[in-house]
């Protein structure tokens, strides 16, 4: 069972764009957002990538890691090393770029272990390790940004009630984006019917009405607070956004 206190640590075929190879370890201390992406995905492109770059430049680098993941599982012939490499130079990254290593199935080894659903999603971790958010689609830059900043002010070695004091605060000032109408231009990349649920601990929020992933269920059993998210159903379709059909342009 997966466990957002001791999350498994980052599968990974090769790091482009750094000289070193950052590890969930090797970055303790620090909050860590780590955007999983696809080339070919216009929710990836137009949303994702531009905001990390913008968390990459306000965040200051010593106290917050960001980290673009290239998680592959459609259309990898377009998705080879060389093609990331194009792309990083063409976006303007200056953030380290993994790409998630293959295990042999129809999903990498990463997104497998977290349960990820599709592209984009967006992973933030506390200083201590610990998986504090995991979304789908397009996430709000005021309301990341109050977030990473909240886990930021955390100590490193904060015990975890100060944590979840730090969650109950987040949760009363910040609206929560399921019960708000969304507009996203662009969409998600994946259509592969599946259900997943969160038993959290923390707010654990999906953005955008996305699909994706291929046919899997997980269950993550976080502790105190109870949300329940059934993605196996239809979402409703946001402007631009992908029905899962290949409608978006964002499957071969």
């Amino acid at each position: 069972m997966f466990n957002p206190e001791a999350p498994p640590e980052l599968a990974v075929d090769r790091w482009l764009n750094t000289d070193g190879a950052p590890s969930l370890k090797s970055l303790a201390g620090k909050v860590i957002v780590l955007g999983a992406f696809q080339l070919h995905c216009p929710g990836s492109s137009r949303h994702l990538i531009p905001q990390m770059s913008r968390l990459a430049a306000q965040f200051a680098g010593d106290e917050v890691a960001v980290l673009g993941f290239n998680t592959v599982f459609e259309e990898t012939d377009k998705q080879k090393p060389a093609d990331v490499e194009d792309f990083i130079r063409d976006s303007g990254i200056e953030f380290p770029v993994a790409i998630d290593r293959a295990n042999g199935g129809p999903l990498p080894e990463t997104m497998e272990a977290y349960g990820m659903q599709g592209t984009p999603t967006l992973l933030v971790f506390d200083r201590q390790g610990r998986l504090r958010r995991h979304y789908l689609g397009q996430v709000d830059d005021m309301r990341i940004a109050a977030e990473i900043m909240a886990m930021a002010m955390e100590s490193r070695d904060a015990p975890r009630e100060q944590s979840i004091a730090v969650e109950r605060r987040l949760a009363a000032v910040l609206i929560d984006p399921e019960e708000h109408h969304h507009d996203h231009e662009g969409g998600c990349c994946g259509g592969h019917g599946h259900s997943h649920d969160h038993h959290h601990d923390h707010d654990h929020a999906h953005g955008g009405g996305c699909c994706g992933g291929h046919a899997h269920g997980h269950d993550h059993d976080h502790g105190h607070h109870h949300h329940a998210h059934d993605h196996g159903k239809p979402a409703a379709k946001a402007e631009g956004s992908c029905n899962g059909d290949g409608s978006c342009g964002c499957k071969g």
